[in-house]
């Protein structure tokens, strides 16, 4: 009897043992399954659901509502919607893909791409912070705002993105988790809409097992069975501006603001662009034009070719550095100049913008960039293509230290590496002008110390050479078109490995006559470069310098 009661209780504790580990198991799965799906530190908050993301948690400032307009922290605004959002003085300047606009603080007149408008973005200050108005900036940003006062959501949604929606069948649970077992977040009866969750890295449904991810016309955010849903349709996709299709080939048609531009009759192989030389800043900060009829009849004759149109706007008219400071200096000098392009560019109708300002002070970096970042948004605007020259990093200050690579790569819609002039005129030592290791070192520079992204960079390449004479300790050298280029029957030639140029030298009585060749067989090389580092393209300074051959190859390689 007394084993029997023995084998009773361990036997009771035996199952009081299983069942409390049961219990603890199915909490624990419950806990896993069915968490709650507002942390209590949201309560009391307004939520932001930007393009289907809480971002709540992230935010430095809590939302402010205010005479039914929800404002946003200037920090707020610059981490999510524009990171070169400037508070400048007295005013904001906020750009977007598509605009360029001015805020003052005050009650004045909002500048916005190229007009002056009554101010619907009043700005609050609390606490020493600045507070923007999402309702306003939505026109600004392109994105649909609503607010959910109730459930304290405001959901955003970006205009230019995908969304796709589906309809309810039935009344259904919104669930945190897709189980059936999870936590029901939101319901929706039979016809109401929900919004699929994109998942943007692959292009399709955010899904697990047959359930989707969803967004409710609430703006809460969970999981409903695939089987639920009917008529799924996209209602807005991705808006991406079409770029030139394959390896880029342009070609700089330089003349000077003395001359006409040039007439053109035939075809140039494996080009697709072409950049004439149209416009000039001036020191006061205007707009020298030299378009006319020649240039009109040149754009005829590009589109009559399908070639794009970039014309180049150049500071090569600027005797001085303080000139081109003062002219980058300010907003409203930035926004005139800007004004004047833009209408320059809509008359003649054409593609895009080559922007090519050299020597700047280094100081003025910032500046330039702005000026970057605000003519970005009117060329979108109207269709057109931003490009901008930057020349071989770690350099002089003003010469190469003056730009800003890595945003101006990621505001442009392409760079244009100067791969020419390693070794100037004015230099104290005789050396090519472009040789295929310079090249190819700056080309890593540009992709790794710059960060610039290699489907935006074009390979600038040249069309001519110097030949440098040495006579008595003096060095001289002149500029020789690639066409021009004769090698004497007594010349030395070499090929040089690490340069991919042929080196000639000979001498005529008391001087010495070096150059580094530029022929079909150097630029074949430099172009191999293009094709190494998978990047947009290339250029070629300038029209006319070149063989009548080499453009066979240059179709060769890029096309």
């Amino acid at each position: 009897m007394g084993r029997k009661r023995r084998n009773n209780k361990i036997w009771h504790a035996l199952r009081r043992f299983v069942i409390s580990i049961v219990f603890l198991v199915s909490v624990a799965i419950l806990i896993n399954l069915a968490p709650n799906y507002e942390k209590s530190d949201l309560n009391g908050k307004i939520n932001l659901i930007i393009n289907n993301n809480n971002i709540t948690r992230s935010l430095k400032s809590d939302i402010l509502t205010e005479n039914d307009t929800i404002y946003l922290s200037f920090d707020d605004t610059k981490n999510f919607f524009d990171e070169y959002l400037l508070l400048d003085g007295d005013k904001i300047i906020a750009t977007s893909n598509t605009k360029t606009v001015c805020i003052p603080l005050d009650s004045g007149k909002v500048y916005e791409n190229g007009s002056y408008i009554t101010n619907n973005y009043k700005v609050i200050k609390k606490d020493d912070k600045y507070y923007l108005p999402l309702n306003t900036l939505s026109s600004v940003y392109n994105y649909e705002l609503n607010y959910n006062e109730e459930k304290q959501i405001v959901t955003i949604d970006s205009l230019n993105r995908k969304l796709v929606s589906a309809i309810s069948t039935k009344s259904s649970s919104i669930k945190y988790k897709p189980t059936s077992l999870s936590k029901t977040v939101d319901k929706v009866e039979r016809g109401d809409t929900v919004y699929i969750i994109q998942n943007t890295e692959k292009g399709e449904d955010e899904k697990e097992g047959n359930y989707l991810k969803v967004r409710t016309e609430n703006g809460v955010i969970g999981y409903i069975k695939e089987s639920k849903l009917i008529n799924k349709k996209a209602i807005r996709d991705d808006l991406t501006k079409e770029k030139i299709d394959g390896k880029v080939g342009l070609v700089w048609d330089y003349y000077n603001q003395y001359t006409a531009a040039p007439t053109r009759t035939e075809s140039i192989k494996g080009t697709d662009v072409v950049l004439p030389s149209f416009f000039e800043v001036r020191s006061d900060g205007s707009l020298a034009v030299n378009v006319g009829n020649s240039g009109k009849n040149y754009i005829n004759w590009a589109k009559q070719e399908n070639l794009k149109v970039w014309p180049v706007l150049s500071n090569s008219m600027l005797n001085d550095l303080d000139s081109m400071s003062n002219i980058l200096s300010t907003f409203e000098n930035r926004s005139n100049l800007i004004d004047n392009i833009i209408n320059e560019l809509v008359k003649i109708d054409v593609d895009g913008l080559y922007v090519d300002f050299e020597d700047m002070y280094k100081d003025d970096k910032d500046n330039f960039s702005r000026f970057i970042i605000e003519i970005a948004p009117r060329l979108r605007e109207i269709g057109m293509t931003l490009s901008v020259l930057l020349t071989a990093p770690d350099g002089s200050d003003t010469w190469s230290l003056c730009y800003d690579r890595n945003l101006i790569g990621k505001v442009a819609d392409y760079v244009v590496f100067m791969g020419y002039d390693e070794t100037t005129g004015s230099s104290k030592t005789a050396g090519t002008v472009a040789g295929a290791n310079w090249v190819e070192l700056n080309i890593r520079k540009f992709l790794g110390q710059e960060g610039i992204d290699k489907n935006k960079v074009i390979l600038g390449i040249p069309f001519y050479t110097r030949l440098w004479q040495e006579t008595n300790g003096n060095l001289t050298s002149k500029v020789v078109n690639m066409k021009d280029i004769v090698i004497p029957e007594d010349a030395k030639v070499e090929w040089d490995e690490n340069l991919k140029q042929n080196y000639i030298e000979y001498k005529r009585d008391n001087t010495v006559y070096k150059m580094w060749v530029e022929d079909e067989k150097s630029i074949s090389c430099k172009l191999d470069l293009v094709e190494k580092y998978n990047l947009a393209g290339a250029g070629f300074w300038e029209k006319d310098r070149e063989k009548d051959t080499i453009w066979d190859i240059v179709e060769e390689k890029l096309k």
